[in-house]
């Protein structure tokens, strides 16, 4: 089929990315809720829950981020299937954030430890697709990121290479917190929004 130029393709796939995505967010949000619910039933742990922020804004940046893909065309089949398998990074970490069934694991903290190198490897994958989905949306737009874009996307593929194979407690949490930090810095300061004070 022969590249579309046509505002209403780019609707039908920000639709499709919108379910994909919206599904992810739900599972997220249930699994939140099941915490709530039956506190007694899985011990929490910090740097879970700050995987969960972070999973949580990253899905919903990611969201937005693409509606920068109006400004692109013609659309092809490859560029769909790009986009669409982006999306699915998002909804796979929702799931191993929250499992259907814990298992034998007796909290959050066992169960995300034994599962780091599948969590961590689907997380760095989406840097560079992070990059590529930044790299079609033109030149100019890359560059309108500064330098700080790839040097980000650069370090944090190496913190999640040694998150997978690190089982210290304190390299995760202190990776964790200062990424959900930094995601908040960098979404505030690429929208240019200001904090209510």
């Amino acid at each position: 089929m022969p590249p579309v130029d046509n505002h209403d393709v780019y609707a039908h796939v920000r639709v499709l990315i919108g379910v994909v995505l919206a599904l992810g967010l739900t599972h997220i949000l249930s699994g939140i809720g099941r915490m709530f619910k039956y506190p007694e039933r899985w011990k929490l742990w910090p740097v879970h829950l700050l995987w969960v922020a972070i999973v949580l804004l990253s899905a919903i940046h990611f969201w937005w981020w693409e509606f920068g893909l109006i400004r692109i065309g013609p659309w092809r089949f490859e560029l769909f299937l790009f986009v669409l398998l982006y999306a699915f990074l998002f909804y796979l970490l929702a799931n191993l954030l929250f499992p259907a069934d814990m298992g034998d694991f007796k909290g959050f903290e066992d169960y995300f430890m034994a599962r780091r190198r599948w969590f961590f490897g689907l997380f760095a994958l989406t840097l560079p697709m992070d990059l590529v989905d930044t790299l079609v949306k033109g030149r100019a737009y890359f560059e309108s990121l500064g330098v700080e874009y790839p040097v980000r996307l650069g370090i944090t593929l190496i913190l999640c290479a040694i998150a997978a194979r690190t089982a210290s407690r304190r390299f995760h949490l202190v990776f964790a917190a200062l990424y959900l930090v930094y995601l908040l810095s960098w979404i505030l300061r690429l929208y240019r929004l200001e904090l209510p004070l």
